[in-house]
């Protein structure tokens, strides 16, 4: 799961994501690519749900240990300091029901992850020009 800030206006902006998962070589894999971003991005990990609402809750806060992804988005659409955040679901599950169960909890977009490295560099870079460079997105209230 990807969340990013919301009214990235300028190629200037610096960009803070999260990143949920529990598998260190995605983690890897994930960091790797995005430093080959145009953009300054700040990479946040946790390794389960428990922690991403945590995380979440104290900086404004699909399968994992703990809470899952979804209900990680439940939680996250629940509170109104964390609703406008955007919410991608990057996951190996290519089930249409986890598909449905994801966009039902409001999710922004849910990416199945490549197994290619080369793939998964491409993956950012489409993810860099959509959500970066060309999504405008709700402010964050403070």
């Amino acid at each position: 799961m990807l969340d990013t800030p919301a009214n990235q206006s300028s190629s200037d902006d610096k960009i803070d994501i999260l990143l949920v998962e529990d598998n260190p070589g995605d983690i890897r894999l994930t960091r790797e690519a995005f430093k080959s971003s145009k953009q300054e991005i700040t990479l946040q990990t946790v390794t389960n749900g428990d922690d991403a609402v945590r995380f979440l809750q104290e900086s404004s806060d699909n399968e994992l240990p703990g809470r899952d992804g979804c209900e990680v988005l439940e939680i996250i659409r629940d509170d109104p300091r964390l609703k406008p955040l955007p919410v991608l679901m990057l996951t190996s599950s290519e089930a249409d029901e986890d598909v449905a169960r994801c966009y039902d909890a409001r999710a922004n977009a849910y990416l199945t992850k490549p197994t290619d490295p080369a793939e998964f560099i491409s993956l950012v870079d489409r993810f860099e020009t959509f959500w970066v460079e060309q999504a405008r997105l709700p402010p964050i209230p403070t």
